[in-house]
């Protein structure tokens, strides 16, 4: 076959054309209609799918995380009740706007009872926050050391919530040389009424 005779074949009659051409031109043809089908149909399609594929990835994480919350919703629900439970005892024992006298009257009342001498007993300003108000008595008391230990524990077991803060214990100078003096700083708290919060 020589080139002369690739110039001479007739487009129009295309089964006269020899074997290795029409075989030549199949194959071109094919190739160019594979091209086009791989570059407009299938490409967009493997990207698609690759967008798919990490979207399901994003979606099956989240639905991990929100089936082990579900399967604990029970629990966290029970806890959550054990929560306000807790909450509602302790609040209980916040003393109410009537209380916060007879609880002062307690305190010194406890260190009277463990024989301790009172040089200082001072309420504070009452400081609100969320849902209580704290009041802060300045104490200072004279006495010796299990005394004083007993006083501590006395303001612990009373029946409302007492703490005790920035305890200074020093020995007593003077006629009271034989003594410690215990200064401290007794914290009480009492709910909030609903117009107060």
């Amino acid at each position: 076959m020589t080139l002369d005779d690739l110039n001479n074949l007739d487009p129009q009659n295309i089964g006269a054309w020899p074997l290795p051409i029409r075989i030549a031109v199949i194959a071109v043809v094919c190739a160019g209609i594979g091209y086009a089908t791989f570059h407009y149909d299938v490409n967009p399609q493997l990207d698609a799918l690759e967008k798919v594929e990490k979207e399901e990835v994003t979606l099956r994480g989240t639905f991990e995380v929100k089936q082990k919350k579900a399967a604990n919703l029970q629990a966290l629900k029970e806890q959550l009740a054990e929560m306000k439970q807790s909450f509602g005892d302790m609040v209980r024992q916040l003393p109410d706007k009537t209380e916060v006298a007879g609880l002062i009257v307690d305190i010194s009342q406890t260190g009277l009872a463990a024989g301790l001498e009172f040089k200082l007993f001072k309420p504070g300003k009452e400081k609100p926050a969320e849902f209580y108000s704290e009041l802060p008595i300045s104490i200072e008391v004279i006495g010796q050391y299990h005394q004083l230990g007993e006083f501590v524990s006395g303001i612990a077991a009373l029946p409302r919530i007492v703490t005790t803060h920035d305890i200074n214990i020093a020995k007593g100078s003077g006629k009271e040389s034989k003594t410690l003096v215990m200064k401290a700083t007794a914290k009480t708290y009492r709910a909030l009424d609903e117009e107060e919060e």
